[in-house]
């Protein structure tokens, strides 16, 4: 497993290339999933967000990456906890393969599985002091 990890830490996209890196791979597919100004759920401009996770957040990406990864295929992936302001990246993935087509398929297929099996929750503050909850399930 190249990178797999939940963390507190601006995340470094260069570190995620260079976590893919190899004379095998003619690919990298990479994802970077920043935070933006405007939601549907905020009352106006959204400000930042606050990521909180669960516990066994990291272990459940861990498997994940764990199950897409095999010897054709690196990953590196990483999500932002604490407060990310509008621009900055709270997930960054790369997958690298020597093809572009299985990078393109594992590197769709983390990031919705990131979306949909990872226990984190982001707290949404608007520029007018406005809250709300994304992610609960």
């Amino acid at each position: 497993m190249a990178l797999a990890e939940i963390t507190g830490e601006d995340l470094d996209l260069n570190r995620h290339l260079a976590a893919v890196e190899g004379r095998e791979f003619g690919a990298v597919a990479t994802f970077i999933g920043q935070i933006r100004d405007h939601d549907p759920e905020a009352s106006g401009t959204v400000d930042r967000l606050e990521y909180s996770a669960h516990p066994d957040a990291e272990s459940i990406l861990r498997k994940i990456v764990e199950e897409l990864e095999r010897p054709e295929v690196r990953i590196a992936v990483s999500h932002r906890t604490g407060s990310v302001a509008v621009g900055e990246p709270a997930l960054i993935a790369c997958v690298a393969a020597a093809h572009r087509q299985p990078a393109y398929e594992v590197s769709r297929e983390l990031v919705e599985r990131v979306k949909a099996e990872v226990p984190i929750w982001k707290h949404q503050v608007a520029a007018d002091g406005s809250k709300n909850w994304q992610g609960l399930r």
